[in-house]
C-alpha cells in the first residue's frame, strides 16, 4: 500500500515507471511532461534528441542514422529502437521516464513491449492519453505566438499579451510560425488521426490506457495526471 508523499523529495524518490503521454498537437502534452519531470525527478526523452546526440558523439547508432538521413531516406524502426534501448538503460532511468515522440506506430509499441518484458521491469507501463475538443486545439495552435528574444509564448486567445503582439517582458514584437496556420493544423492533425490514433486502441485492448480531459486549466490536467501516477507509484 502506498503511503501519501509529503514533500518534493518523497516524489523524486518514487518509481513510477515509464510513462506515455498521447495526444494531439496542442493538447498539452510538453507542458504536463515539465510538471512530470519536476515532481518525480525522472527524464524525458526525446527521439528527436536522441538521434541528434548520436549523430553528434559519431556514436555506432549515430554513425548508421547518418549514414540513412544523408542518403535522404528515413531513420528506420530499428535504429530508433536501439537508441531507445540504450537510452533507457541508463542509471537515471531507474525509476521511470516519460517516452516524448515514442512509440510513433504500433509496431515501435509492440517492440517497447517486449523489450520490457524481457528487461522483467518492475513498474508496468503507464500510457495517459490527453483528450481535447477539436475547436479548442485549433485555438490553442493557430493563437499561438513566440517572443524571439525570450522564447516566452503566448495564446491570443487564451494568454494574450498585454500590448497586442508584443512580448510583456522584452516589448519585441510576437512571431507567428507558418506551421500555426490553420490549413497546416488541419494537415497535421489529421496526419495525427491517421498515424497516431491507432495507438490508443492498442494500448486500449490492452487496458493500459488512460484518458484525461485536457479542455481544462492546466493546473487541474496536472492534478488528474499526478492521481493517476501516484495511484502505480512505488
Amino acid at each position: 500500500m502506498n503511503t501519501p508523499a509529503t514533500s518534493v523529495a518523497d516524489y523524486a524518490a518514487r518509481a513510477v515507471g515509464p510513462i506515455i503521454l498521447l495526444g494531439a498537437p496542442g493538447a498539452g502534452k510538453g507542458t504536463q511532461a515539465k510538471q512530470i519531470v519536476e515532481r518525480y525527478g525522472i527524464p524525458q526523452i526525446s527521439t528527436g534528441d536522441l538521434l541528434r546526440e548520436n549523430v553528434k558523439l559519431g556514436t555506432e547508432l549515430g554513425k548508421k542514422a547518418k549514414a540513412v538521413m544523408d542518403s535522404g531516406k528515413l531513420v528506420s524502426d530499428d535504429l530508433v529502437c536501439d537508441m531507445v534501448a540504450e537510452r533507457v538503460s541508463r542509471p537515471d532511468c531507474a525509476r521511470g521516464y516519460i517516452l516524448d515522440g515514442f512509440p510513433r506506430t504500433v509496431g515501435q509499441a509492440e517492440w517497447l513491449d517486449g523489450f520490457l518484458a524481457a528487461r522483467g521491469s518492475r513498474l508496468p507501463l503507464r500510457v495517459i492519453k490527453i483528450t481535447v475538443d477539436y475547436n479548442k486545439l485549433l485555438k490553442r495552435l493557430t493563437g499561438r505566438r513566440t517572443c524571439p528574444v525570450c522564447g516566452t509564448i503566448y495564446n491570443m486567445y487564451t494568454n494574450p499579451p498585454k500590448v497586442d503582439e508584443t512580448c510583456d517582458r522584452e516589448g519585441a514584437k510576437l512571431t507567428f510560425r507558418k506551421d500555426d496556420s490553420e490549413e497546416a493544423i488541419g494537415t497535421r492533425l489529421k496526419a495525427y488521426e491517421s498515424d497516431t490514433l491507432p495507438l490508443s486502441d492498442y494500448y486500449r485492448q490492452r487496458c493500459v490506457l488512460k484518458e484525461i480531459s485536457g479542455d481544462s486549466a492546466p493546473e487541474q490536467v496536472t492534478n488528474e495526471l499526478f492521481g493517476a501516477l501516484d495511484k502505480g507509484a512505488l
